[in-house]
């Protein structure tokens, strides 16, 4: 059985894991990530130089989730998010030349899309998507059952939708900065008046969770701006269902209020009184959370080098 060295690179930590053909976790860990501002590609590979060598005796290949607009299919990175020092760079073969492996590299929201369309949420799904609530939104889409990238591969990159035509040149305007847990602590601010970076995920639930009134109405808010974008989703795309993926996916409330967000937009639809049906999106949860990214990776890899089917 072949095993393969899978990273998933973020802005704080850069995820590892070792892993089998089927996924199979057999050793992970993390390091920090350093960062765009003040460090270089090259001080970002010596970080992976010290991993590779751990493993460099057990693996068949790498494989790489990462931010950014990514030519996945050459490995070359158009753009690398708060990878930046990573950008117009040929990652891939960059890689495979310092460690005499096969190197891929994917998008993290399409990653954690392969992972739920090969053994998750999606599996056997004609169309669907993914949307993953991170510190923003990343996700990816599945048209004839296969991850839709798009000619240039910027395909489901939903953090630059616009979702405020009034102010289009303020970035809380577009999906990826007030969709994830960010826009989450800002809508609770709007009620509390406490500063939104004070909040993180954990401390807003908790609270939500113990009924406080002024955080409720602020989580309502955001479930009702994200229902809205999973509905425009639905509408241009009529998808079979939408995994919702991500942190503070996985709390119950979250959940609960977002049904209840796009039932009340459903159901009090004004083009009702035109047309009596309205296109309802069926959403569920993500199967994978943590490792989505690194089973995507997975499977990107061996489905790129023919190993799977």
């Amino acid at each position: 059985m072949k095993n393969y060295l899978v990273f998933d690179g973020g802005g704080t930590f850069t995820k590892y894991a070792l892993m089998d053909e089927n996924a199979v976790i057999l050793e992970k860990d993390k390091v920090p990530t350093p960062g765009f501002a003040d460090h270089t590609k090259e001080d970002y590979y010596k970080v992976l130089d010290g991993i590779v060598e751990k493993y460099k005796d057990q693996i068949s290949g790498i494989a790489i989730s990462m931010p950014g607009m990514l030519d996945s299919i050459r490995g070359y990175a158009i753009t690398a998010g708060f990878l930046n020092y990573l950008a117009n760079s040929p990652v891939a073969d960059e890689l495979s030349l310092r460690y005499g492996v096969p190197v891929t590299i994917e998008n993290d929201g399409k990653c954690a899309a392969l992972a739920e369309l090969w053994k998750g949420s999606l599996k056997g799904c004609t169309n669907g998507a993914v949307v993953v609530l991170g510190t923003g939104v990343a996700g990816g889409l599945v048209i004839d059952g296969k991850l839709y990238r798009g000619t240039r591969f910027t395909a489901g990159e939903y953090s630059y939708t616009c979702i405020n035509d009034r102010n289009r040149m303020i970035l809380d305007s577009y999906w990826g900065l007030c969709g994830g847990a960010q826009g989450l602590a800002k809508a609770v601010a709007n009620y509390t008046g406490k500063n939104w970076e004070e909040y993180d995920g954990i401390e807003i639930f908790r609270l939500a969770n113990a009924g406080d009134e002024e955080v409720l109405k602020g989580l309502k808010d955001f479930t009702d701006a994200l229902s809205t974008q999973i509905y425009n989703l639905n509408v241009l795309l009529d998808l079979d269902v939408i995994a919702i993926g991500g942190g503070i996916s996985q709390q119950p409330l979250l959940h609960q209020y977002l049904k209840e967000s796009l039932e009340e937009l459903i159901v009090n639809h004004p083009i009702r009184m035109i047309a009596p049906y309205i296109p309802t999106p069926n959403i569920t949860n993500c199967r994978y959370y943590n490792d989505a990214n690194l089973i995507g990776a997975l499977y990107h890899f061996m489905k790129l080098k023919g190993e799977l089917a």
